[in-house]
């Protein structure tokens, strides 16, 4: 393990190096501490039916990432007074089943403790080009019972973070995608993200690849194009889009104080329950589905941010984080990072 006083270019490029010769990577990875960019390098293709590389300002699906990005505005609504944690789903939108109108609070959507499960199933996979709105989203999940009480138990949930923009829509009256272009990117300067959908025309966006096949294996080495697993439109839960500098420009946002005030700021990498910290000693978010895999490695104790965009597979790429995260902390501090990981599809 090497001591991280200082970025060893050297040992971080041939993790990359090695997975890119070995068809295990394709992506832009790029390297910062505080502001400085330490390292940046793109590999592969954004396109590999026309030979396009993918370059540095290259967008990349970040898959659930984008549940930093809802939080952010949940804690936003928050600070401004607009709603509170406890605040139960049925308040703003009290056409929801009872379940989840009555027993469910924002605070258990946002921790996961809520009781709803994903909305990738049967439903998704039949009407997943029809994407454009969060509402097209609802009859995948609607109709699902709680798995347990809410608050009782843990797990992950697409589904509880669609609702989650469901509530940002109600209590800002914007369009999801408006809010977060408006009262986030806009203002961290990212003006290379959104929610752009997959027939639109998007300028340097880069094509999924992945080894699922369509009769649910997963091919050793072939790939195809991750259109017609992912769905048309990313929502609040994931599947929106962004480079590495931008996700750079909301690290920033974030330490800064841009976004949030100090003690909301404080909130954003860390459970709801927790005491605020606005620099934890290490943050690792993921998201990841066929064809698209994204990592956000924050080093507190070192000042170092690692950003990984992927146009491949999660389990091709994210072996690369325990690499990633054996040059940057030590074994004592392995046990202390916060993690949302997920390999679902967003």
């Amino acid at each position: 393990m090497i001591a991280m006083a200082e970025f060893d270019r050297k040992e971080f490029e041939k993790i990359f190096n090695d997975m890119a010769d070995a068809d295990k990577f394709s992506g832009v990875v790029l390297v910062a501490k505080k502001d400085e960019i330490v390292f940046e390098k793109a590999y592969g293709y954004a396109n590999k039916n026309f030979e396009v590389p993918n370059q540095l300002d290259t967008k990349f699906n970040i898959g659930s990432l984008n549940k930093v990005i809802t939080k952010i505005a949940i804690l936003q609504l928050l600070q401004q007074g607009k709603l509170s944690l406890e605040d139960l789903v049925g308040k703003y939108l009290p056409e929801f089943p009872e379940d989840i109108a009555t027993k469910v609070k924002i605070k258990h959507l946002i921790s996961f403790t809520s009781g709803m499960g994903d909305y990738f199933n049967e439903k998704f996979n039949a009407g997943n080009g029809n994407l454009r709105t969060l509402d097209d989203f609802i009859p995948f999940f609607i109709d699902e019972p709680l798995q347990f009480k809410p608050g009782e138990g843990n797990l992950y949930s697409n589904a509880g973070y669609v609702v989650l923009g469901k509530i940002i829509e109600a209590v800002s009256g914007m369009d999801y995608y408006e809010y977060v272009q408006k009262n986030i990117y806009e203002p961290a300067g990212m003006s290379d993200s959104g929610h752009f959908e997959r027939d639109s025309i998007t300028p340097r966006l880069a094509t999924g690849y992945t080894r699922h096949m369509p009769d649910g294996s997963i091919h050793p080495t072939k790939r195809r194009a991750n259109y017609f697993i992912i769905g048309s439109h990313g929502s609040s839960a994931g599947g929106g889009q962004s480079t590495v500098y931008d996700l750079l420009k909301l690290d920033r946002a974030i330490a800064n104080e841009a976004l949030l005030d100090k003690e909301h700021s404080g909130m954003v990498y860390i459970p709801l329950d927790a005491k605020p910290n606005v620099n934890p000693r290490v943050v690792g978010l993921a998201g990841g589905a066929p064809g698209l895999n994204s990592l956000y490695l924050k080093f507190g104790n070192t000042g170092y941010t690692v950003f990984v965009l992927a146009n491949y597979d999660p389990e091709d790429v994210e072996p690369a984080a325990r690499s990633i995260m054996d040059l940057f902390i030590s074994e004592s501090e392995r046990g202390k990072r916060t993690q949302m990981r997920t390999k679902e599809k967003s």
